[in-house]
């Protein structure tokens, strides 16, 4: 009888579960399980057929009451986007936040994981999330960034701060890194406990129109980074314009656009972090070239960075191995750079804890 109510009590708590963090004001669902299953259910009585897709597609069946239901495998930490397919069609999920990801918006799901108290909401001072239009005479239209200051900002008006420039991936936008990265939170709480430096975090939009991904676009955003960003923000805001108070981050897309405008402009940025990106092993009329620079460059590369800081998700990453083949290019050039994995793959979840990690190496 004792251990038929331990395995009772067992079965109960394994399905206990509680409304995700990620849904909106009020919502019961979707719902985290304590060993990390997300339970779905929404209603939609008339639908012939509807699936989750959270990576891989789920059945959802319905009920009495036209509610249809789901509950997944257990999910890896953090965010994850998702989507349902009612009767063919994908949408956001009406009770979630949506995020702009995957070239749409979707909704995201939050897994809270043991762990993930480095960007919980903490009783620390407080930055702020501005948002700022300027034209581009590059791009020639009204472009938007997104920018963090550090506790204080407002009320010390006489110091000036040191710059981190983030890039988002393929298929986001500048709201990436403030929305989904949690960037604001992070930096709160490493400057208050002293890991950090206080710093300012322009989050800028990576996407270059109608120039698709090659070394036009690379070099269109070299010009729009060098040409419109910096200047606007050193105009605008008391930031320090040395290349030692630079640093020029990006995952996946903004990881090579990383590679592409910072190895080259290693004057202006003493700091560079790539995570989940390598130059392509596939196209070599756009790597090749800046392998080429590389070589020849290497002594200054190499003098001139502080950090050179690149980081995967572990095997999973898709990624991976056109980065293993990048470093092994770096090595045969004697360029030098620090490795760092973080398991979750091509993901939120590792790119926050990139984000982490880097910056407490920034601006020292």
């Amino acid at each position: 009888m004792l251990l038929l109510l331990l395995l009772q009590v067992s079965i109960c708590l394994a399905q206990t579960s509680k409304p995700a963090p990620s849904n909106i004001r009020g919502a019961q669902y979707p719902q985290i399980t304590s060993d990390s299953r997300a339970i779905f259910k929404m209603r939609a009585p008339d639908a012939v057929k509807v699936q989750l897709d959270l990576g891989r597609k789920y059945d959802m069946t319905k009920n009495s009451e036209g509610f249809w239901e789901v509950t997944t495998d257990s999910l890896t930490e953090g965010f994850h986007y998702y989507s349902l397919i009612i009767d063919g069609v994908a949408v956001a999920d009406p009770a979630s936040e949506t995020f702009y990801g995957m070239s749409r918006m979707a909704s995201g799901i939050e897994v809270p994981f043991k762990g993930d108290d480095y960007y919980a909401v903490k009783d620390v001072p407080h930055g702020d999330i501005r948002i700022k239009r300027y034209y581009s005479e590059v791009l020639k239209s009204w472009r938007t960034f997104y920018m963090y200051t550090p506790a204080g900002y407002d009320q010390n008006t006489t110091q000036k701060y040191p710059v981190l420039y983030i890039l988002h991936g393929g298929g986001e936008d500048q709201r990436g890194w403030a929305t989904q990265g949690k960037t604001d939170l992070i930096i709160d709480n490493m400057v208050a406990a002293k890991k950090a430096v206080p710093m300012i975090v322009v989050m800028m939009d990576g996407n270059i129109p109608s120039r698709g991904f090659g070394e036009e676009a690379l070099n269109t955003f070299e010009k729009e980074l060098k040409e419109s960003v910096i200047p606007f923000v050193e105009k605008n805001y008391r930031v320090k314009t040395d290349a030692n108070s630079r640093a020029l981050a990006g995952l996946s897309m903004g990881g090579m656009q990383t590679l592409g405008a910072g190895l080259k402009n290693t004057q202006m940025f003493a700091y560079l972090g790539v995570f989940s990106s390598g130059w392509w092993a596939n196209q070599p009329d756009l790597s090749n070239p800046q392998y080429e620079y590389m070589k020849n460059n290497a002594a200054t590369i190499n003098k001139n960075l502080k950090q050179f800081w690149i980081a995967m998700g572990g095997k999973e990453d898709i990624a991976y191995q056109n980065c293993k083949i990048m470093l092994g290019k770096f090595d045969e050039m004697k360029i030098k750079y620090s490795y760092s994995e973080y398991p979750g793959g091509h993901a939120w979840p590792v790119w926050r804890n990139n984000l982490y990690n880097f910056a407490q190496l920034l601006f020292k």
